[in-house]
């Protein structure tokens, strides 16, 4: 009698065929647990390496035939699974040894909680600070207009958590770049908004979770390194535009009705002409570096 996987891993490509081994190779090290991956292949056409990799015995292979956006793949992706966790990730993560088996000890220990995520290191050897506060207006405009050009701003600090040690601990939203869900508390809220095309999926998921009684908690000590940005680069300025619509989306609404609508309508001015200015000036739509070093605050032993 076969065993259901205890986990179901979902990775949504695009093009993304030079990177997704390695995300399966170091996969198949970050867990002692009974797994399964579904490829939910964005790509228009399917390249040699993404096919090759469906060969494996552990993979399924998700073909929408156009690029459905990240949240609507990675639900397509989680639908039907049986295990008690999802994990839904980006192609170009590569996992610490035992890095998803300490989320999972994580789950045990947080029984409320419905997301948790890792420690995430760049390539460049900064952590990115992927464990924020939900954006608020005073914050969020802080953020936006000073994180360019002055990073440590206190706008910027307090809504990326950016001061002392990381810690195992709630926090209002985890980078989609790689989650892990507790299947329970995702279908409690239907997975993802697919209105998000690219961008504030993670945000929106974390919050709706939130009003159901579910806890987003960061992990540090499980670590993975994310290349950033592989699906996005080729097209830059279009993803830039999307970013900015989502961030819009999103802020709007959270404040609905009529008498927000002052309030609305200059939201979406401030944005749009913050994406003019980051269209102009080549920015990136985040709008400000990181500024810890992985090696300041996290072991060797935890990296990949």
């Amino acid at each position: 009698m076969s065993v259901e996987p205890e986990i179901r891993v979902v990775v949504v490509t695009f093009r993304s065929g030079d990177i997704i081994g390695n995300f399966l190779d170091t996969l198949a090290k970050a867990t002692s647990r009974r797994y399964e991956v579904v490829i939910v292949d964005n790509s228009p056409e399917l390249d040699a390496r993404t096919a090759a990799a469906a060969e494996r015995p552990e993979v399924r292979l998700v073909r929408p035939g156009r690029n459905l956006g990240y949240g609507a793949a990675a639900n397509r992706g989680a639908a039907g699974a049986r295990g008690g966790w999802v994990v839904v990730s980006n192609a170009d993560i590569s996992f610490s040894p035992g890095s998803l088996d300490e989320l999972i000890e994580a789950g045990e220990r947080w029984p409320s909680g419905g997301a948790f995520g890792p420690g995430i290191i760049n390539p460049d050897g900064a952590l990115y600070p992927s464990a924020r506060d939900l954006p608020s207006l005073g914050r969020g405009a802080g953020h936006a207009l000073f994180g360019w050009f002055w990073p440590t701003n206190p706008w910027t600090a307090s809504y990326r958590r950016e001061r002392g040690t990381p810690a195992e601990a709630t926090a209002g939203w985890l980078s989609g770049s790689i989650q892990l869900l507790r299947r329970e508390a995702f279908e409690s809220v239907a997975g993802f908004d697919e209105s998000y095309f690219m961008f504030m999926e993670d945000v929106d998921l974390d919050r709706r979770l939130g009003l159901e009684g579910w806890s987003s908690v960061y992990v540090p000590g499980a670590v993975v390194e994310h290349l950033g940005g592989h699906s996005t680069k080729r097209t830059s300025r279009r993803m830039v535009v999307a970013h900015h619509r989502s961030m819009a989306r999103y802020l709007c609404r959270q404040y609905s009705g009529p008498a927000c609508l002052p309030l609305r309508v200059a939201l979406t001015v401030g944005l749009a002409a913050r994406l003019l200015v980051a269209l102009a000036a080549a920015k990136d739509s985040a709008g400000a570096r990181t500024t810890r070093a992985a090696a300041d605050v996290l072991p060797a032993s935890r990296r990949p």
